[in-house]
């Protein structure tokens, strides 16, 4: 078990060179950074969750994970809708 607020490494999430490079971006560029960055965080909760589906002991959870998993990726399909659009 991982301790209280910490986060395994990548998992879909930003790291300090990733933060820096949206904050330094503009216009159309910070668009597609921003959408391809949070694609890449909405894989990383879709992954988790679906080894709660998978391996998951508790039944509310494995449940919510499948909601996570559903919510998810229908905003993943929309944010590469609008990336294809930039």
């Amino acid at each position: 078990m991982m301790p209280s607020g910490s986060m395994m490494p990548g998992m879909g999430m930003m790291s300090q060179a990733d933060m820096e490079a949206l904050d330094k971006a503009q216009g159309v560029e910070a668009d597609k950074l921003f959408l391809a960055q949070m694609i890449t965080h909405h894989q990383g909760a879709i992954d988790m969750a679906g080894d709660e589906v998978k391996n998951g002991l508790f039944p509310a959870a494995v449940e919510m994970a499948k909601s996570i998993i559903s919510g998810q990726q229908k905003e993943t399909d929309t944010m590469k809708d609008m990336l294809s659009s930039l």
